[in-house]
This record gives C-alpha cells, structure tokens and sequence, in this order.
C-alpha cells in the first residue's frame, strides 16, 4: 500500500515519511545493516539475516501491492534514517491484523522519527479497517514501550528468557496489540 507523504520539524531537523519506493532498496539494506550493530532492542545482531538490494527490491514490491502491507522510510536531507513496515497475515481468521516493526539509525534518535512512523502506520491502519496491530519489544526498551502504551498498545504477553544479549543474560520479549473497535 501506498501512503501520502508527511513532512515533519522536530528538534531543529526537517524530515519526509514517505512510502518506500524501489529505488530505496541498496539503502535500506545498508540502513538495516548499521542499525542491527547500534543496539540490541532489535532480533539480529549485525549482518545476520543480511537482505541485500534484491531482497529489500522484493519486499518493497510486496508492500506496495498487498493491500494490508505498508512499507515506510524516514528521509532527513535525501539520506533514509529508519523505517517500519507493516505486514498483513493473509489468512481469513487473520485478515484483522498487522504486525508492526521499526527501526532508526541511532544517531537520529529523540526527533520523534519512531513515533511519527507508528502515528503513520496506525493512522493508515485505521483507515482501512485493520482492527488489530501487533509488536514485539525488548523488556528493557522502556522508551519504545512507553511509545507504545501512548497510543494505545497493551502488554498482551511475555515471552520469558526469549533472547540472549552480549551480557550473557537472557531476556524477555514483551508483546503488544492495539486493538481498534
């Protein structure tokens, strides 16, 4: 699906939400790359689950034409900084849902880029009659899960000792559902 692009101003920056085109495909797998090896609140550490240009090429095609797919980018000056994609399940006792992810180069964090891609998605959600958006977040990103509790997500289950870190120790993933009656 395709969305209208956005324009914000947060903290002295000028940044576009915009839906991701093709073209965006060999920065988005070098975006994801770097982000993967700035925190641990994401699955993969760097380089696994590597998606080069083609993968992203093919993704990217896939949102853009599936109906309950979206698929959106961050730009500051030409340059993409994050993005989120929402992912339809295409079975009918699924057919409510989506599942929400995102990510922004850490650099660019506190200008409300994760915010305004989760206001995005859930506002395209809403609009065409998703009832249910679903994530998953790291016990210790308090921030994200805060953000999250904002616009309505509640804790629907723990996933216990769900991943190891660089520690050593293991975590839990914490999931969350909006639901929109």
């Amino acid at each position: 699906m395709i969305i209208n692009k956005q324009e914000f101003y947060v903290n002295g920056i000028n940044y576009t939400v915009r839906s991701a085109i093709e073209k965006d495909a060999k920065d988005l797998s070098n975006l994801r790359l770097q982000i993967d090896g700035e925190t641990e609140n994401l699955d993969r550490e760097k380089g696994e689950g590597f998606l080069d240009r083609e993968g992203f090429e093919q993704l990217i095609k896939t949102d853009t034409q599936k109906s309950r797919n979206l698929f959106l980018v961050a730009v500051v000056h030409d340059r993409i900084v994050g993005f989120s994609r929402c992912e339809g399940i295409y079975l009918n006792r699924f057919s409510h849902k989506v599942e929400f992810g995102v990510c922004v180069l850490k650099e660019f964090w506190g200008y409300g880029i994760g915010k305004n891609l989760l206001n995005e998605s859930i506002s395209w959600a809403d609009s065409i009659g998703i009832k249910k958006i679903t994530l998953n977040v790291l016990e210790t990103n308090d921030k994200a899960i805060e953000l999250y509790k904002r616009f309505g997500f509640e804790i629907e289950g723990i996933l216990k000792n769900d991943k190891i870190l660089a520690d050593g120790k293991y975590y839990n993933t914490i999931m969350m559902g909006r639901f929109n009656e």
